[in-house]
């Protein structure tokens, strides 16, 4: 799995306490399935887990934390973001206020990864794939029981 080391490296770079007190950082992945379908004799399969971030004797307020999160899901995570089901349990937080000046936050995110198995030379090559890329704006035909059908869908 790539996307708990990701996070690690950019919550170390992008707040200021992490920076300054990275043994206040704990990830751990926790609920892992892994997907595969064994199609055709295809072993790729997908990561599905819940990563854990816990950021202790945290001073700054969470949106120091949850920003720079939010920024990472839009590219690594998108459909935590777009897909309204995904959206209502797959960024979860809590928090233990320990004093007046300290919290501990916890931040559960629910994380897939893809991973193409494939042979090269005869030996079996695992490639992290990146998340889909979709543009938007794009033009796309779209066929509903064989009969051309306008895409966006007009109501």
């Amino acid at each position: 799995m790539n996307k708990p080391q990701q996070l690690r490296e950019l919550l170390s770079q992008a707040v200021p306490h992490l920076r300054h007190h990275p043994e206040a950082l704990h990830i751990f992945v926790e609920n892992g399935n892994i997907i595969a379908t064994a199609a055709k004799g295809n072993l790729s399969y997908e990561y599905q887990f819940n990563c854990i971030i816990v950021v202790t004797d945290y001073r700054a307020h969470a949106d120091t934390l949850i920003v720079p999160i939010l920024g990472w899901l839009a590219t690594e995570q998108p459909e935590l973001l777009s897909n309204p089901d995904k959206r209502a349990n797959g960024f979860k937080f809590r928090a233990e206020l320990i004093n007046h000046t300290t919290c501990d936050i916890e931040i559960t995110l629910a994380l897939t990864e893809r991973v193409k198995v494939s042979t090269q030379d005869g030996q079996l090559t695992a490639e992290h794939l990146p998340e889909p890329q979709f543009d938007e704006a794009g033009d796309y035909t779209l066929y509903v029981n064989q009969e051309l059908t306008p895409w966006p869908p007009i109501a």
